[in-house]
């Protein structure tokens, strides 16, 4: 099940990242250079009952940012699972702000004018409500723009994202949240 889930995120962040840009630099000044690979961080999934339910872990590859979580307690089913801007997980989790957009885009790998930063392919748990997933994204770094003053954080929404509405793919509120930490 595992890999099954690992090979659909990965597939559906390389559909949702094809029309992505390159960031532009400013006339005259040097590219930033990416996170050196191997740069890791962490984040303890909480329910809004302060249970842990799940682990995340964060780490930069040549490929892009590999989030790998281990899920052991949220409902069965399709849940969302986004980076959120702001480093913040107070229930109802509405503290972790948006997505994670640095770019400016509207919401989903389905959206013409999308992906936000921070989107992810859904999470499907099964029903014993246990997950090892793995998924890989472009569109986010271990860099300065996630861990900015306010840092960021990883929610895990009560249903699946439908990829395409703007701004959080009706994915409905907000059952698990983790901060984002380095490692």
């Amino acid at each position: 099940m595992k890999k099954t889930v690992a090979a659909i995120g990965l597939l559906v962040a390389a559909i949702g990242l094809a029309g992505e840009k390159a960031p532009k630099t400013a006339p005259g000044a040097a590219p930033k250079a990416p996170p050196p690979s191997g740069a890791a961080a962490t984040a303890e999934l909480k329910d809004a009952q302060g249970k842990v339910v799940g682990t995340a872990t964060l780490r930069q590859t040549q490929a892009g940012l590999l989030v790998s979580v281990d899920i052991f307690g949220v409902p069965s089913g399709p849940h969302a699972f986004h980076i959120h801007e702001t480093g913040k997980c107070e229930p109802p989790f509405k503290s972790a702000g948006a997505h994670f957009n640095p770019a400016g885009h509207q919401h989903g790998f389905e959206n013409p004018k999308g992906a936000h930063g921070g989107d992810m392919p859904n999470l499907f748990v099964p029903a014993d409500g246990k997950l090892k997933a793995e998924v890989i994204t472009t569109s986010a770094a271990l860099d300065e723009k996630l861990f900015d003053a306010d840092g960021a954080a990883l929610v895990i929404h009560a249903t699946s994202d439908d990829y395409r509405t703007d701004p959080a793919g009706a994915a409905g509120d907000r059952i698990a949240c983790g901060i984002i930490l380095r490692r």
